[in-house]
């Protein structure tokens, strides 16, 4: 960097080593899609706590089975969650009755039809959390790099000056601190949106667990 008395922060990135530049860089695209992945995981989750209790306040306000499969098709507790396992399952429980006998295969059939919903449901709830995980974990480390080499650069340029001054280093250091700075920008949004992320998760799947223990129990009964 050539020493100067421009200290802003937009002069200490343009002035910046090639490497420590490509390091903020890196860092500032994965700050950017990790927002991305943060807006679309809060609609997601929302749309999908919704659905689950509109769901829930349908089904367990009692009626027909069949009547509530046939009302999913064109009603919005159809669209994702907790409607498309309950949509696997009776869908199984018709196709054994249909066969005539439903015995304790046939509920087994139908246990698995909804774990293999239920799995899928989970995997699309789970979709970019693991980038958020990796940003929030890798980030600082990222950003921790470029200030090391960033210091080593601003020490290894003072080598040619005969008597080094605060004024001489300062430039260097802070352009390298910067690096560190963007990589907990882009690290604590992520982690946090995680954690909060993958609590909500949580809840949903155990909520969706016990509906299909609930499920399972009542066509047990039935058949």
């Amino acid at each position: 960097m050539n020493i100067g008395s421009d200290m802003s922060f937009f002069s200490l990135i343009m002035g910046a080593s090639l490497p420590v530049q490509l390091v903020m860089l890196i860092l500032v695209i994965a700050s950017i899609v990790s927002w991305k992945f943060i807006y679309l995981k809060v609609r997601v989750l929302k749309e999908s706590e919704e659905n689950t209790d509109e769901f829930e306040k349908f089904f367990w306000a009692g009626g027909d089975l069949k009547k509530l499969y046939d009302s999913l098709g064109s009603s919005r507790r159809g669209s994702a969650g907790l409607a498309e396992i309950f949509r696997a399952g009776y869908q199984e429980y018709s196709t054994q009755k249909d066969h005539g006998s439903f015995d304790k295969k046939s509920v087994e059939s139908v246990r698995r039809a909804m774990r293999a919903s239920y799995n899928r449901e989970l995997d699309a709830l789970d979709r970019h959390l693991p980038f958020l995980a990796s940003v929030g974990s890798v980030s600082p480390y990222i950003g921790l790099f470029g200030t090391v080499w960033g210091i080593m650069n601003a020490f290894i340029g003072l080598s040619n000056v005969a008597q080094a001054t605060l004024a001489q280093v300062a430039p260097g250091i802070a352009e390298a601190l910067i690096a560190t700075a963007i990589g907990l920008f882009a690290a604590i949004p992520a982690v946090i949106a995680y954690n909060r992320f993958a609590a909500k998760v949580d809840r949903l799947s155990l909520r969706f667990e016990s509906f299909m223990e609930e499920f399972i129990n009542i066509v047990d009964r039935k058949g």
